[in-house]
C-alpha cells in the first residue's frame, strides 16, 4: 500500500501543470513571487487550481443527478411531488447562493451537533469544508439544471415513449435508451451555461476556509502588497478554466448532433 501510495504522489508530482518538472512555474517564474517551494507562491496557487476543479468536477455530477430526480418529480402526476419540486426550485434559485453556502456549512455543523448531543456527546463538530460546498453549489445547481431538464422532456415527443412501449420496453428501459439519449442532446447547452456558472460560484467556498484559487491568492495578496498581479492571476486561471471546459461542452454537443435525424 505504501508503495502505491508513493507511486501515486509520484505521478501526481509529474502531472502538476504548474510545479511539476514540466509545470508553467516551475519553466517560467523560477525566480519570481511564482517560484515553487519556499521562494514563492507557486505551489500554494497550484494547491489552490486543483481545489477549485475538483470542487466543481465533484459537484457536477450531485447537482445533475439531483436536479434530473427534481425534474422527474416536477413531471409526476402526483401533486405532493410537484408542489414539492417546484417549491425547492422556487427557493434555492432564489437564495444568494452565499447565503445557502453559509446555511449548509453552519447549519449543518448545529444540527449534527445537537443531534450528537442528544446521545450523550458534548465534543466539537466541524463540517469538512470540501463537503459542505460541494453540497451548497450541488443544491443550488439541481435547481437550475431541473428547469433545463424539465424543458428539455417537453422537448421530447410523446410519441418516443409510445414507441418504447410499443417494443415491449419497460418505463425504465424506455427513459434510458429512448429518452435520457435525447435530452442530453437538448439540455447539453443550457448544463454548459450552467457550468459556467458554476466554476464562477466555486469562488465563494473561500468565506468558509477552503484554500481554493481565490482565497489562496488573496493571502497572497496580502501578504506581498501585489494585489493586482495575484487577483490577475486568478482571473486568467478561471478563464483558462473555463475556456478548457467549453471546448468539452462543444465536443460533445458535435458528438450528440451526429444522432440527430436529419430531415
Amino acid at each position: 500500500m505504501d508503495a502505491i501510495t508513493a507511486a501515486l504522489e509520484q505521478l501526481t508530482t509529474a502531472l502538476d501543470l504548474f510545479c511539476g518538472p514540466a509545470g508553467v512555474f516551475t519553466w517560467f517564474a523560477g525566480q519570481s513571487l511564482l517560484a515553487c517551494g519556499d521562494a514563492g507562491w507557486g505551489d500554494e496557487i497550484a494547491g489552490g487550481f486543483k481545489i477549485t476543479l475538483f470542487l466543481a468536477l465533484a459537484t457536477l455530477p450531485f447537482g445533475l443527478a439531483f436536479g434530473f430526480f427534481v425534474a422527474l418529480a416536477k413531471r409526476s402526476r402526483e401533486p405532493s411531488l410537484r408542489r414539492s419540486a417546484n417549491i425547492y426550485t422556487t427557493l434555492f434559485r432564489g437564495l444568494p447562493e452565499l447565503l445557502t453556502l453559509f446555511i449548509v456549512y453552519y447549519g449543518l455543523q448545529i444540527l449534527v451537533q445537537q443531534a450528537l448531543s442528544a446521545v450523550g456527546y458534548d465534543g466539537p463538530v466541524e463540517i469538512n469544508a470540501f463537503a459542505a460546498g460541494m453540497v451548497a453549489l450541488g443544491v443550488v445547481f439541481a435547481a437550475y439544471a431541473s428547469e433545463v431538464l424539465e424543458s428539455a422532456f417537453n422537448a421530447i415527443p410523446q410519441g418516443q415513449y409510445e414507441a418504447g412501449y410499443a417494443l415491449g420496453l419497460s418505463k425504465g428501459r424506455t427513459m434510458r435508451l429512448i429518452v435520457l439519449p435525447q435530452l442530453l442532446r437538448v439540455a447539453l447547452p443550457g448544463l454548459g451555461n450552467l457550468w459556467m456558472e458554476l466554476l464562477k460560484n466555486t469562488a465563494l467556498v473561500s468565506v468558509i476556509g477552503l484554500p481554493d484559487i481565490l482565497r489562496q491568492t488573496g493571502v497572497a495578496a496580502r501578504v506581498t502588497k501585489r494585489a493586482f498581479e495575484f487577483f490577475g492571476l486568478a482571473c486568467v486561471l478561471f478563464i483558462l478554466l473555463a475556456l478548457a471546459t467549453s471546448v468539452v461542452f462543444s465536443l460533445l454537443e458535435k458528438r450528440a448532433r451526429r444522432a440527430e435525424v436529419v430531415r
